[in-house]
């Protein structure tokens, strides 16, 4: 049996491994969705409320971007887009990305983080 070419075998291998990071994505959505549901599902809902802002299509938003929140005037002072690394931070320390904010809850995991971020990219 002949070797098949080494620029052959590189793209079998990468197309294998896209293939495994495409099938792990709704697996980190889906435990992300977990971890929504026991601890952030209390305050964000499908519509924004007293209690905190829809997070539907957050990522990519602007940071206190919704006009049927009343964010607080340290998310208001904050600039830019809810990217992942932004959506990170904030979850691993809400206090400390927007001191002043009224987001109490963290997530301490990065690998929590990381599906909730994944899960929150899922919401439309």
């Amino acid at each position: 049996m002949r070797k098949p070419p080494a620029a052959l075998a590189l793209i079998l291998f990468a197309a294998v491994f896209a293939g495994a990071l495409a099938s792990a994505r709704p697996a980190a959505a889906a435990d992300g969705s977990k971890i929504f549901n026991l601890q952030c599902r209390t305050c964000h809902a499908a519509k924004s409320s007293v209690a905190g802002p829809s997070l539907n299509g957050v990522a990519g938003r602007r940071i206190a971007g919704l006009s049927d929140f009343a964010y607080s005037q340290a998310l208001k002072a904050k600039a830019g887009a809810w990217t992942d690394a932004a959506l990170d931070a904030y979850l691993a320390a809400p206090g400390k990305f927007a001191p002043g904010g009224r987001m109490i809850t963290a997530v301490a995991s990065p690998a929590d983080r990381a599906a909730l971020v994944a899960y929150l990219k899922t919401l439309k």
